[in-house]
């Protein structure tokens, strides 16, 4: 997922924190490194504020809580598209 994203062109990218190889924040951290433009949203079942905070030192331009609400999913993706076409 890290090469494709760095090799093709990506709007926007939806990251699990929680994955069983490399977690979300490696991952996001190593893809900023190399497109820092892609907009990163982090999704978790972490609601603490200290998770939250992690996402955003890692890199992650937004963040969600799961389960998902559609709405407020649909809302955070058009901010940050919003932002990147600024």
């Amino acid at each position: 997922a890290i090469s494709f994203c760095i090799s093709n062109p990506v709007d926007l990218i939806l990251m699990d924190i929680q994955m069983p190889v490399m977690d979300g924040f490696v991952a996001t951290q190593k893809i900023k490194n190399h497109a820092p433009y892609i907009p990163v949203i982090a999704q978790t079942s972490f609601a603490m504020n200290e998770d939250k905070q992690k996402c955003f030192e890692a890199g992650c331009d937004d963040y969600i809580t799961k389960p998902l609400n559609l709405r407020n999913l649909l809302y955070k993706i058009d901010k940050c598209l919003k932002i990147k076409i600024s």
